[in-house]
């Protein structure tokens, strides 16, 4: 690497305080709580390895999106080859602080939905990518992307209608 683009990227350590939360928010909505924080961390190792290398006017965001994408999948690959737990272990809390936490039936719903229109709200809503990146990480067109999140989002608003608690959540248009 040239010492000019050394100059202009910031540190990693600064890219995961920045990106660690949304990093970790995608990961809850594609796996769930139990396996999140293992693919946060695998994604982190993986984009520390090839960091270095990112041409330093690269969507540093859209680029950890994809390798927690990558990673997501190989965890529920590697789910069906795992044993699975008699007895489960109270859940730990997050030290990163996730914002809108303390939702369960949102992510219980979001947990329900298709597995095309889960990832499709993950990467539009949660990591905020336009539809053409969540197209090109999910296979397809941007319009199917688009269709998939849309299906998902009326999906959680007819399953999500009774509760006032998330009302302000799930306004037209958006769903943060």
């Amino acid at each position: 690497m040239e010492p000019e683009q050394a100059a202009t990227k910031k540190p990693f350590e600064a890219v995961v305080q920045e990106q660690g939360a949304t990093v970790l928010r995608v990961c809850r909505a594609v796996l769930g709580v139990h396996d999140a924080e293992d693919a946060w961390s695998d994604t982190f190792l993986a984009a520390l390895q090839a960091y270095p290398d990112l041409p330093p006017e690269a969507n540093v965001q859209a680029w950890l999106v994809t390798i927690a994408h990558h990673k997501c999948i190989d965890h529920l690959r590697a789910g069906s080859r795992r044993a699975l737990p008699v007895d489960s272990p109270p859940e730990q809390p997050s030290r990163l602080g996730i914002p809108g936490d303390g939702h369960a039936e949102l992510l219980g719903a979001v947990m329900g939905l298709p597995p095309k229109q889960r990832q499709a709200i993950a990467y539009h809503y949660l990591a905020g990518l336009p539809y053409k990146d969540v197209a090109a990480l999910l296979g397809g067109t941007p319009e199917a992307a688009r269709r998939a999140g849309a299906d998902g989002v009326k999906s959680l608003r007819n399953a999500l209608a009774d509760l006032p608690a998330l009302a302000h959540s799930l306004s037209k248009g958006e769903l943060r």
